[in-house]
C-alpha cells in the first residue's frame, strides 16, 4: 500500500463520528443535523478526492488496495479495494447518503438516534461494495441491516413494525445463505482462505459451483430485489419516511446487484454460463409482473416501490447478456435508477408532507397550489419511463442492444425476451403519467384542500432535487462521463463470462462439433 488509505477512511471516518453524537449538547436536533451534514459533506469530499487523485479508469484490476491482518486465527483481514464495478457505487452511496441527510431536516423525533445511524449506515454501505475478503463481507452486510431496521421501526408510519420485521426476516434469512456458501467455497480444495480473489481463482468442480451459485443467488436476490422475493420492499417503502426511502431506493437495491455481478458471474462465471437463462426470464418476469402490480396500486409509495422492482429487472437481463454491453447497461441501470428513485421518493414524502395522504383517490389538482413540486415531480417521473435525454433511457437502451446483439442466446429467445420488456418499457409511462395526472391535474379536492395547507416547495428540496437531476441530464447527454469509468473492468468480466461459454470461444469450430451448444442454454453437463 503505497497511497493514503482512501477507502479505509471514508468506511471509518462516519462511524466514528457518529459515536460523538450522543455528547452533542442539543434537545432539538438543530446542532446534531449541522453535524450529521458536515461528517457527511466531508466522506464525500474524501471519497472524491481518493478516486480523483489515485484511481485510474483505465485499469480494469482492483485499486486502492488496502489489506490488514483483523483475526489470524480466522484468517480475517481487513482488505478493501475497488474497481470499475464498486467505484461508482461507492460514490452513489456519499451522493444519497449526504442528501438523505439534508433530506431529514425535519427530523424531531429522537434526531441523536436517527442521525446516529444514518451516518453508521453510510459507512456500512460503502464497506459492501469495497471489502474484499468474504467474511468480512458477510459481517458489514449483517451489520448494515440493523440501522435500517430500526430506521423502519422507530421512525415508520402506522405498519411500521409489520415492514421492518418483515425486512429483518427476509433479508438476515437470505444472508444465511451467504455465510454458508462463503464459508464452503474457503475450505473448498487444499487452502483455507476468505479473499475474494483467491476465491475466485479457485479450480471448483461445475457442479459444486452451481450450488454455491444458487446459494448467493438467493441472498441476492431477496436484495434486489427479485420475484418472488420482493415483497418485503413495498410494504418498507411504504412505510418509510422521506430519507429512509432514498437510501433505501438508492443503495441499498444495489447491494444486491453489485454482488450479483463481483460474486455471482465474477466468481462463479463457469456456473454463470447456466443461470444466465434463468436471470434473464426473472428480469422479463420482474419487468412485466412489478410494472402491471404498480399500474394498480392506489397508494402512491407502493406504486413507486413497485416501479423500483420493474426497473431492476433490466439489471438482471444485462447481467445475463454476455456482452459487454449489455453488463456495462446494467450498472449504469444502477446508478441511473439509484438516483431517480430517491429523486421519486423524496417527493412523494414532500407530497406526503403537505397532504398527509398517500391514496391517490383523495387527490387531484395539488399542483395549482404546489407548482415547483408539480415540476420536480413531472421531471423526476420522465426521468423514470426512461425518456430520451435521461439517464434511464441510455441505460434501457444498452441493455436492449447489448442483449440483442448477444451471441449467447438464440435468435427465437432473444426476440421474445426483448418483446416482452418492451411491453415493460411500455406501460412504464402509463402508470406513471396517469399517476401525475391523479395528483396534479384536474379540480382541486375540496375537502383535501379545506384540511391542508399546500404549501409549495421550499428552497432546500428544490435543491436537493437539482443535485439529483443534474446527473441525471447530465447522463443523459453524455453517458461517457460514467461509463468510461468502468468499461475497462466490464470489458474484462465480459471477457472471463464469454470464455465459460464454449459456443462463445470457437464459435465455428463449436458449432461444428455440436450445434446444440449455440442453443438458449450454456453447454450441457457431461
Amino acid at each position: 500500500m503505497t497511497q493514503f488509505p482512501w477507502l479505509t477512511t471514508v468506511i471509518l471516518f462516519p462511524l466514528i463520528a457518529s459515536f460523538f453524537i450522543p455528547f452533542i449538547p442539543d434537545k432539538d436536533g438543530k446542532q446534531v443535523r449541522w453535524y450529521a451534514l458536515v461528517i457527511g459533506l466531508i466522506n464525500f469530499a474524501f471519497i472524491i478526492a481518493g478516486f480523483y487523485l489515485d484511481y485510474d479508469f483505465s485499469n480494469p484490476n482492483l485499486q486502492l488496495v488496502e489489506s490488514y491482518s483483523w483475526i489470524p486465527q480466522l484468517d480475517l483481514n481487513w482488505s478493501v479495494g475497488a474497481d470499475g464495478i464498486s467505484m461508482p457505487l461507492i460514490v452513489l452511496t456519499g451522493f444519497i447518503t449526504t442528501l438523505a441527510i439534508l433530506a431529514a431536516w425535519p427530523v424531531s423525533l429522537k434526531p441523536k438516534l436517527f442521525y446516529f445511524l444514518i451516518l453508521a449506515m453510510y459507512g456500512g454501505q460503502i464497506a459492501v461494495f469495497a471489502v474484499q475478503d468474504m467474511l468480512l463481507f458477510f459481517l458489514v452486510w449483517e451489520l448494515e441491516l440493523i440501522p435500517v431496521y430500526l430506521l423502519l421501526s422507530i421512525w415508520g408510519g402506522k405498519k411500521r413494525l409489520y415492514a421492518a420485521t418483515k425486512f429483518i426476516l427476509y433479508t438476515a434469512g437470505g444472508s444465511l445463505f451467504i455465510l454458508v456458501a462463503g464459508l464452503t467455497m474457503a475450505f473448498y480444495g487444499d487452502t483455507v482462505t476468505f479473499d475474494m480473489r483467491a476465491l475466485a481463482d479457485k479450480d471448483i468442480a461445475l457442479n459444486f459451483q452451481l450450488w454455491l451459485y444458487a446459494g448467493f443467488f438467493i441472498a441476492y436476490a431477496v436484495k434486489l430485489p427479485i420475484f418472488p422475493l420482493h415483497t418485503w420492499l413495498p410494504d418498507a417503502h411504504g412505510e418509510a419516511t422521506a430519507p429512509v426511502h432514498m437510501l433505501l431506493a438508492g443503495i441499498l437495491l444495489k447491494m444486491g446487484g453489485y454482488a450479483l455481478i463481483r460474486m455471482n458471474a465474477g466468481m462463479l462465471p463457469d456456473a454463470h454460463a447456466y443461470f444466465a437463462p434463468a436471470l434473464v426470464i426473472l428480469g422479463v418476469v420482474n419487468i412485466i409482473y412489478a410494472a402491471l402490480t404498480s399500474f394498480a396500486q392506489r397508494n402512491l409509495k407502493r406504486k413507486i416501490a413497485y416501479s423500483s422492482i420493474s426497473h431492476m429487472g433490466f439489471v438482471l437481463i444485462g447481467i445475463g447478456s454476455f456482452t459487454n454491453l449489455g453488463l456495462s447497461g446494467a450498472v449504469l441501470q444502477m446508478v441511473s435508477h439509484g438516483l431517480i428513485g430517491a429523486s421519486l421518493f423524496f417527493l412523494v414524502g414532500a407530497t406526503y408532507d403537505r397532504t398527509h395522504t398517500l391514496m391517490l383517490d383523495e387527490m387531484g389538482g395539488v399542483g395549482q397550489k404546489m407548482q415547483k413540486i408539480f415540476a420536480m415531480f413531472t421531471t423526476c417521473s420522465l426521468a423514470s419511463l426512461a425518456l430520451p435525454g435521461m439517464s434511464g433511457f441510455v441505460a434501457e437502451v444498452m441493455i436492449f442492444i447489448g442483449f440483442s446483439t448477444s451471441d449467447a442466446y438464440n435468435t427465437t429467445f432473444k426476440v421474445l425476451v426483448v418483446f416482452l420488456a418492451a411491453v415493460g418499457v411500455i406501460l412504464t409511462p402509463i402508470y406513471l403519467l396517469s399517476m401525475l395526472r391523479e395528483i396534479f391535474y384536474g379540480k382541486e379536492n375540496q375537502e383535501l384542500v379545506s384540511h391542508e395547507v399546500l404549501v409549495d416547495a421550499e428552497p432546500r428540496e428544490v435543491f436537493i432535487i437539482a443535485c439529483l437531476l443534474i446527473p441525471i441530464i447530465g447522463i443523459g447527454f453524455y453517458p461517457k462521463i460514467l461509463t468510461q469509468v468502468y468499461d475497462s473492468t466490464t470489458i474484462a468480466y465480459t471477457d472471463r463470462l464469454r470464455n465459460s461459454v464454449p459456443s462463445l470461444v470457437k464459435p465455428s469450430d463449436v458449432a461444428q462439433a455440436d450445434p446444440s451448444l449455440l442453443s438458449l442454454t450454456a453447454p450441457k453437463l457431461k
